[in-house]
């Protein structure tokens, strides 16, 4: 899953891009309005922390331009405490959540959670696949109650194909939202990943649709 920052304190900034990474997010970053406005509209982000208050062009210019673009990604925005005309502007602009400052990062990440996964169509932080149970609060993976030991990146694969099951996901849109923008992006390496990740589900799941990518789905829902 790949996430755009864009808040212009720096140590803020800093802070929620830790806390992301750590989470097993891919994270992209920007400082100011107009990076980060080129960056949501030429980049597909699993979902977006905008900050109101930016220099260069604001948080609500910002988002209400991503929709008239027909961008759709949630977007969580960060407010003043006590600036509650800017959450109504937010929420009426397009903003999916908000959160006021301060905050604990912690918030953040779990607002970020459920902003994907009812994107996804989801409603709990449990999402299950025949045999295969993650958590996305704590990025554990079962098969039958086995635990997968799973690399970061092997992380971000199987959460990507579970908020997706059941569709046809291109090495391209795999490549797209595994990796940050500064990544010497190669799809052909998806093709490595996706069968060490095979071989430790253990299990048939994994389809590869010729010509067209991949897709996650239980045995028993195969057409």
């Amino acid at each position: 899953m790949r996430i755009l920052v864009v808040e212009d304190d720096k140590d803020l900034n800093r802070q929620l891009v830790e806390m992301l990474s750590e989470a097993g997010y891919v994270v992209d970053t920007a400082y100011d309005g107009e990076e980060g406005h080129f960056l949501g509209s030429t980049e597909p982000y699993d979902a977006v922390v905008l900050d109101v208050g930016l220099p260069q062009m604001d948080g609500i210019t910002i988002l209400e331009e991503w929709r008239r673009e027909g961008r759709i990604m949630p977007v969580l925005m960060l407010t003043a405490r006590d600036r509650w005309s800017d959450k109504v502007a937010g929420i009426d602009a397009g903003a999916d959540d908000y959160v006021a400052k301060p905050f604990h990062v912690e918030e953040v990440l779990a607002r970020i959670r459920a902003l994907i996964r009812r994107s996804s169509g989801l409603a709990s932080s449990q999402i299950n696949c025949g045999p295969l149970e993650f958590d996305t609060r704590t990025s554990k993976a079962t098969v039958d109650g086995r635990t997968l030991k799973l690399t970061s990146l092997e992380l971000r694969l199987l959460s990507y194909l579970l908020h997706n099951q059941g569709k046809i996901i291109s090495r391209t849109e795999l490549t797209e939202h595994l990796y940050d923008q500064d990544f010497d992006r190669d799809s052909n390496t998806i093709e490595v990943f996706v069968g060490r990740l095979r071989k430790k589900l253990g299990v048939d799941m994994i389809e590869t649709v010729r010509g067209m990518g991949y897709r996650l789905q239980a045995a028993d829902d195969e057409d």
